[in-house]
């Protein structure tokens, strides 16, 4: 199929949505979806079968400053629990056929069995004090993250869907979205992992702290001064995608983040973007309003591991069976909308 611009692709995907047999629009943010999986793939016979999930870890060293009701150590214990198959992320994958990696990027301690190694260091320096990650950690990990895209599509997949885990990762997202929407810290800092009133007013003052520190950077070095290497290494994948006929689907408010540096590095990736759910955590609809993004589930939660981004997929899969699957008016012999 000849390849078109953005914007006549998802044209040319809503006119053969109007011609199925349903008064125009009436499956509303599915047809949406369906015609931007149309424009990703460039074809009107669109696939959503082959889906992968994948799971980075890493730790902050922004943890010492007390903003996690959890310890550091949780974050290797359940890279523990994912390959043992027992996380949230393990049990909605199975029931939604989709493949599963987990990813140490950094985490502290020794390497989990079952992970696939991008490891860069045994956490992130603690960003209050100084950058997060040095020059080459940060393109170490938007390096490893172009890997798995390229890998995904050496395996054909068509929704690569990004979650996380990371102790201390919800402070980092805050901090990068404040950065980047120009928003108050207290705006976009939320409990996490579910810190008390006390933590999160610590919580607040930290992100106040770091964007001070680090205010002659920002906002353009956000994610080299205030992310993960988490965080970096899915910003690096949604970059990549966009060179491919893969879709991302963004789980929660840490991959939301990573999704506003890697817009902000290069807009035309948004193009390949789904945004799964909007999360519990006050920030993510600032972040989301600054993407222009219409998540397709609200259940409020906050997890993280991808677990939205793995509900989401069953619904782009209808989606995409709207537009192949649908007989069109003639087709059925139907009579269409009166002109």
């Amino acid at each position: 199929m000849t390849t078109l611009p953005w914007s006549q692709r998802l044209q040319r995907a809503q006119h053969a949505l109007d011609q199925k047999t349903k008064p125009p629009g009436s499956l509303g943010q599915l047809e949406t979806i369906a015609a931007q999986l149309s424009a990703i793939q460039n074809t009107l016979d669109t696939r959503a079968e082959a889906a992968r999930a994948i799971v980075l870890a890493a730790d902050h060293g922004v943890t010492s400053e007390g903003v996690s009701a959890f310890p550091q150590a949780v974050t290797r214990q359940m890279l523990q629990n994912f390959s043992a198959g027992g996380a949230a992320i393990n049990a909605l994958c199975r029931s939604a056929d989709i493949d599963l990696q987990v990813v140490d990027c950094g985490i502290a301690g020794e390497p989990v069995d079952g992970t696939i190694d991008c490891r860069i260091a045994a956490g992130t320096a603690n960003f209050v004090n100084e950058a997060a990650m040095t020059v080459q950690q940060y393109e170490q990990a938007i390096s490893n993250g172009r890997a798995l895209t390229l890998k995904a599509a050496r395996d054909n997949i068509q929704l690569l869907a990004l979650g996380e885990m990371g102790i201390g990762n919800t402070t980092s997202a805050a901090a990068i979205v404040a950065s980047l929407c120009n928003a108050d810290a207290d705006t976009v800092t939320g409990r996490g992992t579910g810190v008390d009133d006390h933590g999160l007013a610590n919580k607040v003052a930290v992100v106040e702290k770091a964007l001070h520190q680090h205010a002659a950077a920002l906002p353009d070095h956000a994610l080299q001064c205030l992310g993960g290497f988490e965080i970096a290494t899915m910003a690096g994948a949604m970059l990549e995608a966009a060179r491919h006929p893969i879709a991302i689907v963004v789980d929660g408010y840490i991959a939301t983040a990573a999704a506003l540096c890697a817009v902000h590095q290069q807009a035309e990736c948004r193009h390949h973007m789904i945004f799964a759910h909007q999360s519990a955590e006050p920030g993510h609809a600032i972040a989301l309003a600054r993407l222009e993004a219409t998540p397709l589930l609200q259940l409020n939660m906050r997890l993280g591991e991808g677990s939205g981004a793995a509900l989401a997929i069953p619904l782009i899969r209808a989606a995409s069976a709207i537009l192949t699957d649908m007989a069109t008016f003639a087709d059925a012999g139907v009579s269409g909308k009166l002109e």
